[in-house]
């Protein structure tokens, strides 16, 4: 996608045909592509979505349930990079929750929850670099970590304000009430 790349001198595909200019979205396309953002961002199924929006009747209520998931406070402490690889790092147990171990990335976490890393898995090469990370890194209000001992633990409740969720939530009920 440089500057001579011929999709950004002419946003229209090669050939003899009408140039037209891509219409406007429906309310329904809109509301669509919202869903699929949310969806993409933490990395859900759509029938997790589907339920997670049934059983929470507010949009400040289902960004305290996604955001409470197991993989994404894994995201949120910096223990991973990305939700694919918090969701993969949990599969294959690599965490402790209360010195119990967890493999369930939709496991949802409660006030007071500790995660630390499995003694096991902390000579892996992958958390070999993570506490020189973890100082520069900035937890979420509602997360406490301890980068010395690799651990973290949640101390509060996410809120719509501190989260900032990455698509229109109202929207996305709409979808779902079709």
């Amino acid at each position: 996608m440089s500057p001579k790349c011929p999709m950004v001198k002419k946003p229209y595909p090669p050939g003899q045909k009408r140039k037209k200019r891509p219409s406007a979205l429906s309310e329904f396309g809109k509301e669509l592509k919202e869903k699929q953002k949310l969806k993409n961002w933490y990395n859900l199924s759509e029938r997790q979505l589907r339920n997670y929006v049934k059983e929470n009747l507010t949009p400040a209520l289902l960004i305290q349930k996604l955001e409470d998931r197991f993989d994404n406070v894994i995201f949120r402490l910096g223990f991973a990079t990305s939700h694919s690889q918090a969701r993969q790092l949990i599969s294959h147990g690599h965490f402790l929750i209360n010195s119990r171990k967890v493999n369930i990335p939709s496991y949802q976490l409660k006030m007071g929850d500790k995660i630390t890393i499995n003694p096991a898995s902390k000579q892996k090469k992958i958390f070999a670099n993570l506490s020189s990370f973890l100082k520069k890194y900035q937890v979420p209000t509602w997360l406490k970590l301890n980068p010395e001992k690799l651990e973290g633990q949640v101390t509060g409740k996410p809120t719509p304000e501190i989260v900032a969720p990455p698509a229109e939530i109202s929207t996305i009920f709409e979808y779902y009430s079709r």
